[in-house]
């Protein structure tokens, strides 16, 4: 008995039973919409985003990274709008005074907290950059924000790099890094936060075949689900209308997930057409224009951004590898997470813990195994059958148990995580 259906309450209470990730704050009684990784929750994060790099940067000759400061100066948001229209509409109970988002409301004349009726005003406008002070002066000049996002760091590098490395259109430019939202509800876990991670790249094509570059990158995003481990049946791809798109973007496609919490927007992939280079040519007064190598010809390039959300790729992750089943008439929870993803790849355990020369054999395994694979865990709490049910529940693909026989043999046991089928090889062989 098997089953692939996983709860929110489910997801969240593994996250933190077994050092996923944490309530940010938590002994001081927290702070809404921020989250903290715990020793496996970091090495999910960061095995997710070398995968990330490795695919779309390493393994490219086209692509490019780099690594913006947080603080900007204020001209660049600005220019790009976020100033002026990065707002969601806010609305405030007059009962209880709970502000909520008025477009995420299940009814928008009744609150969700305290039910009142009719107890919303009208709707105002809500910047969710947050605003900070640089320097020692308090005055407008001195006014920067904590990025909304990564993009406009890689933006206001487009034209470093071209000067430095001069590329062959097309090329990409790719960030990972913080950005920052004051969100009015963060809601659902880590899906909607108020300090997350973005990985993003903008890559740079001539307009006339921007549609090709498009398509690839379509492409490219299902490759990369794949790779996550993600069932291409709960993948979607939303055209979102020209109403319903960022006021730079000509054709987006939302890739959406059937989470927990339903189907949400995972990433997104948008063709931005010069929106920004042509926002920081008119504002600098700089010349964004790409000049083709052995020509005359210059233009200022389009782009198409495939920007993927840290966070919601962990959840979806998450939620694709939990499962519940049964092992000898006991319920077990296991987190069929693909193995080049699992924090832990081998847990080393002796069979028992008082025997002396049973300890020393199954180090002699941990240090070897620890040498080559650093994702390695010394398990030796509780009897066997506990441990691998903990290892079960955190993802480790592999257990290996020193026992009396090995020895004399020189071998261990390897137990599978999901099929739980044990089988003897050597230690030279493991």
């Amino acid at each position: 008995m098997s089953t692939k259906d996983s709860s929110l309450e489910q997801i969240v209470s593994l996250a933190k039973r077994r050092g996923f990730i944490y309530p940010g704050s938590d002994v001081y009684g927290g702070l809404s919409g921020t989250w903290d990784y715990g020793p496996l929750g970091v090495a999910l994060k960061r095995n997710i985003q070398q995968l990330w790099w490795k695919m779309f940067v390493e393994d490219r000759d086209d692509m490019y990274g780099v690594d913006a400061a947080i603080l900007m100066n204020q001209k660049v948001w600005q220019a790009s709008g976020h100033v002026d229209t990065f707002t969601d509409p806010l609305v405030e109970c007059q009962n209880c005074h709970g502000r909520f988002r008025a477009d995420k409301l299940d009814d928008p004349n009744k609150c969700p907290t305290c039910g009142s009726e009719g107890a919303f005003g009208e709707a105002r406008q809500f910047n969710m950059m947050f605003q900070t002070k640089v320097g020692p002066v308090d005055d407008e000049s001195s006014v920067s924000y904590l990025r909304p996002e990564t993009a406009q760091g890689i933006f206001t590098n487009y034209k470093n790099v071209v000067d430095t490395f001069y590329p062959s259109l097309p090329f990409g430019i790719a960030q990972q890094g913080k950005a920052f939202r004051n969100e009015i509800s963060p809601r659902d876990f880590i899906f909607r936060s108020r300090e997350f991670e973005q990985m993003e790249i903008e890559y740079f094509v001539d307009p006339a075949s921007w549609e090709e570059a498009f398509e690839a990158w379509r492409q490219l995003v299902w490759q990369w689900t794949q790779a996550l481990g993600l069932s291409d049946e709960n993948v979607h791809e939303l055209e979102v209308p020209a109403e319903e798109r960022a006021h730079y973007s000509q054709r987006t496609i939302d890739f959406e997930y059937d989470f927990p919490i339903g189907r949400e927007e995972l990433l997104g992939l948008a063709y931005r057409t010069d929106f920004d280079l042509m926002n920081i040519q008119r504002a600098s007064g700089k010349s964004m224009e790409y000049t083709v190598k052995g020509t005359n010809t210059k233009f200022v390039p389009h782009v198409i951004e495939p920007s993927f959300g840290l966070e919601r790729t962990i959840m979806a992750v998450l939620s694709a590898a939990y499962s519940e089943d049964e092992v000898g008439g006991d319920k077990r929870i296991v987190l069929r997470l693909p193995e080049h993803l699992a924090p832990i790849r081998y847990a080393v355990s002796p069979l028992v813990r008082n025997k002396l020369e049973l300890v020393a054999k199954a180090r002699e395994v941990y240090d070897r195994l620890k040498n080559k694979y650093g994702a390695v865990m010394w398990d030796d709490n509780g009897n066997i059958g506990k441990r691998y049910r903990r290892q079960d529940e955190i993802g480790t693909p592999y257990c290996v148990v020193v026992d009396f026989d090995s020895l004399d043999d020189n071998s261990v046991t390897i137990r599978d995580r999901d099929t739980t089928e044990q089988r003897r090889v050597s230690i030279e062989e493991l």
